[in-house]
């Protein structure tokens, strides 16, 4: 339109009619003239759109216009009256648009949700605060789904009003056409067969119920040959990812924690989960977990409306900052029952999780088996530190056993009452927790699920780590820097990406020694699991450690100015404290050493009136006059100390390994019942196979070779000789998920040659015997690529590859 105070606004889906004059009628017939044509032309299927559109929102406004629907013709308002009658719904404005601009934008067909910044959407007056607008490329989900939302809505009301039957079968048109645009941009993910993988998992002993002869033990388990395998190669890249990667110290500790370590931590008083029990049969349900399951149950039931279903999803999405008295109150407000036998529950109350035990026949000494490996590592600090020539930062690892007497074990490996776990305790200077090495995860984009996003029921965000460590989202350059290097590490081992996030702790479920946690969680058929957790523990741990055991436990700096500092100290004879207290003058020696200057004054005005009582450990001991001094100096300090904070990352390895395994479980395209695990080469628990095509004695001396090659370059493999055919063969690898497979046929005998077959694309290359074993380890590793051996060796045709 040439016209200056007038535009051709182009209507797509759900793009709005933006007007600024709303008197301004010339351009009347050249917009409808111009609509009519080049709607047809390019997007005819969106003609309809902009009716139903226009025409929804016009029933929005008032009722009785609805006999103007038949103004509005197929995607072209052909009476701008029809217009005029939506002027108090729409906001509509008018922009400058040349004749020559509008034929240059489309002089060739272009995708029907294309926009630009010559195209706007609808908005209307009666929710101006929150417009459905689309994105300036391809419509998102959750648009797409609002859009779904909003024509419910309508349709809902269509019916209460008692419309006419043509409008609405044109509203639940318009509705069934919504749901299939949605549907074919992001087509519902196949719903999976946790039966089936289960099957998998038994049948080829991944992993299974322990004592299972006798009956079997909630929450144990035991990993058969593929299982370990794949822990072992996870621990393994662990170690290389983490460990010699950032240079950390590996030790191993003791499994069995004295109770007065695990007193001091604190776990003795808060390591516990709130459970119900069933007041007839005692049997007992861990709270958190039994609320989720009957609000999902709920959500589900066709009765449940949909704002009984907003509240029921809040208290899914709340669930980990409810405490016992929060819980208790949703039981009653919900009438929960125990779900198998509809009994009444007790209240809620606290269940400590470790496992108790006795270090000793005499029963003196109580323990525990450890709930965490950390509280080893703490302990181990000032040999660390020495180790380390007296340096921070550093940091001490440790993978082992770890030991939780869940209250309900289920969900396979997800929730077990013995794991391994691999953990890093990162020692800063808590004045200074930058990262040398930040940059190089700064720019890495990830999901998170902020603490603030849930309390507001939103999504997470998708935000680069410089980004939140600068918007104090994260609360250090450390804990983003670990953050990001813990999600390099899942995408190593193969988790789907698009089934990853990072969830931070609200401050009600922050566990007791930690000022900012977040969880890496992996998407299963269970919901999001918490399978990494990233810590930032302060000096908690340590601090606590130097209380209970009475030792020193600090490090220290240089200080670039030294500073003199006054003194007052309580010095007491030593050889008077010998005969008066004995074996507890120790005691008295390190009680006047901790003090601090205002300790030592408040001590000096007691003892001037008399003799001092002082509880130590227990033990009242009466100091008099006679036998301590109050001293006062200046000492200048050329250095500082201070108790370093604790940057944690903890790894639930059999969480990760289960995660992995549900995301890598598919079924080959048209047979339901043939099962594969598409594991990345780096964890499966077998790297290779070897398949002579026939069970014949001629093919053993090359297999044998094979063997021997494979085994030089270290790359694990299966062989596999019996007599079913090729194809059954590598059906049975893809079960276990092996990656590759070498075959022996007739034409290795002549040339020297065998297959390899790929098992995600199932093709296949035919290279020299003396070449496999190389090429294997190097697609193993990720030195080489698929593609690449492909280019090389070139893509070979059999009928058995599938």
């Amino acid at each position: 339109n040439s016209s200056s105070n007038s535009s051709f606004c182009w209507l797509c889906g759900c793009i709005q009619i933006v007007n600024s004059n709303k008197n301004n009628y010339k351009t009347t017939s050249f917009i409808a003239k111009s609509v009519s044509t080049v709607w047809k032309r390019f997007v005819p299927k969106q003609a309809e759109n902009i009716t139903h559109l226009l025409y929804r929102q016009q029933q929005q406004h008032q009722h009785q216009q609805r006999k103007c629907a038949s103004s509005i013709s197929a995607a072209v308002v052909t009476h701008f009256s029809c217009i005029k009658s939506y002027s108090n719904v729409l906001t509509i404005k008018f922009q400058p648009l040349s004749r020559n601009t509008f034929t240059s934008h489309y002089q060739q067909p272009f995708a029907p949700l294309y926009l630009n910044k010559h195209f706007l959407s609808i908005s209307t007056k009666a929710n101006t605060s929150h417009p459905i607008t689309m994105s300036a490329n391809e419509p998102t989900k959750e648009e797409l789904e609002a859009l779904i939302a909003q024509q419910g809505n309508h349709l809902r009301q269509l019916k209460k009003d008692g419309a006419p039957k043509d409008e609405i079968v044109a509203a639940v048109a318009e509705l069934k056409k919504r749901k299939q645009t949605l549907a074919d941009k992001f087509p519902p993910e196949k719903p999976f067969n946790r039966e089936g993988f289960e099957d998998l998992m038994k049948r080829r002993f991944f992993y299974a119920q322990a004592f299972e002869i006798y009956g079997g033990v909630s929450g144990l388990y035991d990993y058969g040959p593929t299982g370990c395998a794949i822990m072992n190669n996870v621990q393994s890249e662990w170690r290389r990812h983490f460990v010699l990667e950032e240079g950390m110290f590996e030790i191993s500790t003791p499994a069995m924690t004295p109770h007065r370590v695990l007193e001091a931590s604190g776990h003795v008083e808060r390591f516990a989960d709130v459970m119900v029990k069933d007041v007839k049969n005692g049997d007992c349900h861990r709270a958190d977990h039994l609320l989720v399951g009957v609000m999902e149950k709920r959500i589900k039931d066709k009765k449940t409306t949909a704002e009984e279903k907003k509240e029921y999803q809040r208290v899914i999405d709340l669930v980990d900052s409810y405490n016992m008295v929060d819980l208790g109150e949703l039981f009653k407000k919900y009438s929960i029952v125990s779900p198998f036998t509809g009994n009444d529950l007790s209240d809620p109350l606290e269940f400590n999780m470790m496992f108790k035990t006795e270090i000793g026949p005499t029963g003196d000494n109580p323990a525990f088996l450890r709930p965490e490996t950390a509280q080893g590592i703490f302990l181990a600090f000032k040999r660390l530190y020495d180790f380390n020539n007296g340096r921070l930062p550093l940091a001490g690892a440790q993978i082992g056993p770890a030991f939780r007497n869940e209250i309900s074990p289920k969900a396979g490996l997800l929730r077990v009452r013995e794991f391994t776990l691999a953990e890093i305790e990162h020692f800063v200077d808590p004045e200074d927790k930058s990262h040398p090495k930040f940059k190089r995860v700064a720019d890495l984009k990830l999901p998170l699920y902020t603490a603030q996003c849930q309390l507001d029921g939103k999504p997470l965000v998708h935000t680069s780590i410089q980004d939140a460590v600068d918007q104090g989202i994260i609360s250090c350059e450390t804990m983003g820097y670990f953050i990001g290097r813990i999600y390099l590490f899942v995408k190593k081992l193969g988790a789907n990406l698009d089934k990853v996030r990072f969830r931070q702790h609200m401050p009600a479920e922050m566990a007791h020694y930690a000022c900012d946690c977040w969880d890496c969680e992996l998407h299963t058929s269970y919901g999001w699991i918490e399978c990494i957790g990233c810590a930032d523990r302060s000096c908690y741990d340590i601090t606590q450690h130097a209380k209970a055991s009475g030792h020193d436990i600090f490090a220290s700096k240089t200080l670039d100015t030294p500073i003199k500092r006054d003194l007052v100290c309580v010095v007491a004879d030593r050889k008077k404290c010998g005969p008066v207290f004995r074996k507890d003058a120790g005691l008295i020696f390190k009680h006047f050493e901790s003090y601090s200057n205002e300790d030592a004054e408040e001590f000096e005005k007691k003892i001037q009136e008399g003799p001092v009582t002082l509880t130590i450990e227990g033990k009242e001991l009466t100091v008099t006059p006679d036998i301590v001094t109050i001293q006062r100096k200046t000492v200048t300090e050329y250095e500082t100390r201070f108790v370093p904070s604790v940057i944690e990352p903890s790894f639930g390895l059999g969480r990760i390994i289960y995660s992995l395994l549900e995301h890598s479980f598919d079924c080959r395209e048209g047979d339901d019942h043939r099962q594969w695990l598409s594991l990345v080469p780096l964890i499966a628990p077998v790297k290779c196979s070897l398949l002579p095509l026939m069970d014949k004695e001629e093919f053993a001396p090359c297999l044998d070779e094979l063997a021997r090659q494979l085994t030089v370059h270290g790359v694990s493999y299966r062989r596999d000789d019996c007599g079913v055919s090729i194809g059954k063969r590598y059906a049975r690898t893809d079960e276990i998920g092996i990656p590759f497979g070498i075959t022996v046929d007739y034409d290795t005998l002549s040339t020297n040659t065998v297959t390899l077959r790929e098992r995600n694309t199932m093709k296949q290359i035919r290279l020299p015997v003396n070449d496999v074993a190389f090429l294997v380890s190097h697609l193993c590793t990720g030195h080489k690529q698929w593609a690449d051996a492909i280019s090389e060796y070139g893509e070979v045709q059999t009928g058995s590859a599938n």
